[in-house]
């Protein structure tokens, strides 16, 4: 029987390298609502994976798509606001 070991230096040596940083942490944060809205877009499809959808189904896609477009519309319009504040 052969022993499978790790290295702990070798396993955890860059770890405090991979740790994201405070810039990146806060555009993950800005971005949240949109994200947000792709897993509800996202859980309102899975439902009709493996049957017909109903009206209600229909609606309820349609709103999550309509939901994941204005997300994207704030956060660009976010951007661009910043933008035009540092200039």
């Amino acid at each position: 029987m052969e022993h499978i070991v790790t290295v702990q230096d070798a396993v955890t040596a860059f770890a405090p390298f991979m740790e994201p940083t405070n810039a990146e942490l806060d555009a993950i944060e800005r971005e949240m609502p949109v994200i947000r809205a792709e897993v509800d877009l996202l859980d309102a499809q899975i439902i009709t994976i493996d049957r017909t959808p109903t009206e209600l189904d229909e609606r309820r896609i349609r709103r999550a798509r309509r939901r994941v477009l204005a997300a994207h519309r704030d956060h660009l319009n976010g951007i661009a606001e910043q933008a035009d504040g540092a200039a």
